[in-house]
């Protein structure tokens, strides 16, 4: 077996935030199974291969996991060298790590390809440090899918001691505003939801944790979304930095 499969992320959106090593992962590819939001710009690195989409979005029906699995070791028994791009980093809330195990007990050769995750690109691109002196010593990285996510981490956390980044969020942002608020959190801690980071379409609502499940956010064109909440959100615009100022940067390469 001369087969090879590398799972990629991907990155945001932003096609210049791909590494080097995923470019050339997805030149070298004959086959590319690739999520939903992975961009067209991302994907014409991989000219020579068959790209077929394997992706999950929140409400519908997608490719099982275990189909995925299956398509992977089949092809590099094959003798394929496949790659699985996934968004972001592959093992940041992507199933990576399900499919790394897989792979390793089916005895296919295998690498992970680091990307850069929306977890941090997004608050950094709206001006959001997640770790500042005096504010924030560090960081927590959640799903959102259910309270059997992040309600065991959130019940372990002293309010404001961390600031709090949210993946897939969206529609729990009011549930999840009331768990911190009964945790004692602050009514007026700084809160912000980002969608589609690094994109032409990237947009910001910030307001407070109290207004947090009011908080318009209208998906309806499918932009994923990231929520920070902590004291740290308050230094966006001391940063000089902004959403709109990050969607016109990637519109001249979109």
């Amino acid at each position: 077996m001369n087969g090879f499969v590398s799972l990629v992320g991907a990155g945001p959106g932003d096609p210049e935030l791909l590494t080097l090593k995923a470019a050339r992962r997805l030149a070298e590819a004959d086959l590319v199974l690739y999520d939903a939001l992975v961009s067209g710009e991302v994907l014409r690195h991989a000219a020579r291969a068959h790209c077929f989409f394997v992706g999950k979005r929140a409400g519908a029906l997608g490719v099982r996991q275990e189909a995925i699995h299956r398509m992977m070791v089949d092809a590099a028994r094959a003798g394929k060298r496949v790659v699985r791009l996934k968004c972001g980093d592959p093992f940041v809330l992507g199933r990576g790590g399900e499919e790394a195990i897989a792979l390793a007990e089916a005895g296919v050769p295998h690498e992970v390809v680091p990307g850069v995750s929306s977890a941090l690109a997004a608050p950094a691109l709206a001006g959001i440090p997640l770790t500042q002196r005096g504010l924030a010593s560090g960081f927590a990285v959640l799903s959102g899918h259910g309270p059997e996510a992040w309600r065991p981490i959130l019940d372990g956390l002293a309010p404001g001691t961390l600031s709090l980044v949210v993946l897939m969020g969206l529609g729990a942002r009011a549930e999840l505003a009331a768990a911190l608020l009964g945790r004692g959190w602050s009514p007026s801690t700084p809160a912000a939801l980002l969608f589609a980071a690094s994109t032409p379409r990237a947009r910001a609502w910030t307001g407070t944790l109290a207004g947090l499940a009011s908080a318009p956010a209208d998906a309806s064109d499918g932009a994923p979304a990231t929520l920070v909440v902590g004291e740290v959100v308050s230094l966006a615009a001391a940063t000089g930095l902004s959403p709109s100022q990050a969607a016109a940067a990637a519109g001249k390469v979109a």
